[in-house]
């Protein structure tokens, strides 16, 4: 009885443009600009949200901007459920989300230059592995990964770390080491373990001579193979205290050039494609399009994908 009430109540929200995709899961399709959208994506998730005697029924929404943020069905539901489930960890009492913030503090009270870095790299991390149809878990890892790949920096002297010039190779040893550092940081919360193993790989190349195991190829983390292509990117376009900034081509003809040593080919070229991905022309004007859950979440549709 309350999934009939509450599709009822988000239909009349939408008028008429809610569909429930099965379960607990509905999905709302709303066309137009994302101003006039904003009032009704809120009162979707508000929809699907009760209060009685005895019980509390929630939702969490994930939106997506169709089609700048996604093109195809696959990568336009998975992305609206991993902002839908995103969005659920967050809140307060959510031990994972708790966990993943407080290391961040601590990176960020050691060294906060690394916050726009750190944010740059999750964010590409993100974007390729929507590409790749990653599952929800499979994404989330990737993301958590990607936002801590550096945590074990904090153990690394800043006489190191902000080194003007060239490191001694005893230098590069202990520099070798926050992989490593940040594994054992990180494996400490359960929540974190997955991430903890693509840490320790971030640094390992396509061709085996990375570190600290000296991996190679898919023996690699697939989470580790893309961060370490964000990282290099994100790297060479920055401006560094023993380097310039490349360009974004230059920056992308090096990955190209180190693709199939450094890096993994295959990924290089996604990488790229995202990286220079731009709004198609001609298009309609992108719907923003809601989902929530009842408590969990669903995912969210974009136009013209009914008949699918």
């Amino acid at each position: 009885m309350h999934f009939t009430r509450l599709s009822t109540k988000l239909a009349e929200v939408t008028g008429g443009s809610a569909y429930r995709l099965g379960g607990d899961e509905f999905c709302a399709l709303l066309p137009g600009d994302l101003a006039n959208n904003e009032t009704v994506a809120s009162a979707c998730a508000g929809a699907l949200s009760e209060n009685g005697e005895g019980f509390a029924i929630t939702a969490s929404a994930g939106f997506v901007e169709f089609p700048r943020e996604a093109v195809e069905p696959t990568a336009t539901l998975l992305l609206a459920d991993q902002r839908m489930y995103a969005e659920k960890d967050g809140r307060a009492g959510s031990a994972k989300q708790q966990t993943r913030d407080m290391v961040l503090r601590i990176l960020a009270e050691r060294h906060p230059d690394l916050h726009a870095h750190i944010s740059a790299i999750a964010s590409a991390a993100r974007q390729v592995g929507v590409h790749l149809e990653m599952s929800r878990d499979q994404l989330d890892d990737l993301v958590r990964a990607a936002e801590l790949h550096d945590i074990g920096k904090i153990a690394i002297p800043d006489a190191i770390l902000h080194k003007p010039g060239r490191l001694d190779d005893e230098e590069w040893r202990f520099m070798r080491r926050h992989t490593i550092i940040g594994e054992s940081m990180l494996s400490v919360a359960p929540a974190l373990a997955t991430a903890a193993k693509a840490v320790r790989c971030s640094h390992e190349r396509f061709d085996g001579g990375g570190y600290p195991d000296g991996l190679s190829g898919e023996h690699i983390p697939l989470a580790s193979r893309i961060i370490f292509i964000c990282d290099s990117f994100h790297a060479m376009t920055s401006e560094r205290s023993y380097q310039r900034a490349m360009g974004k081509k230059a920056a992308l003809a090096e990955l190209r050039r180190c693709a199939g040593t450094q890096f993994d080919p295959r990924l290089v070229e996604i990488f790229e494609s995202v990286a220079t991905r731009e709004p198609r022309p001609g298009l309609p004007h992108p719907a923003r399009t809601a989902s929530a859950t009842l408590p969990v979440g669903y995912p969210a549709l974009a136009p013209g994908l009914l008949s699918a």
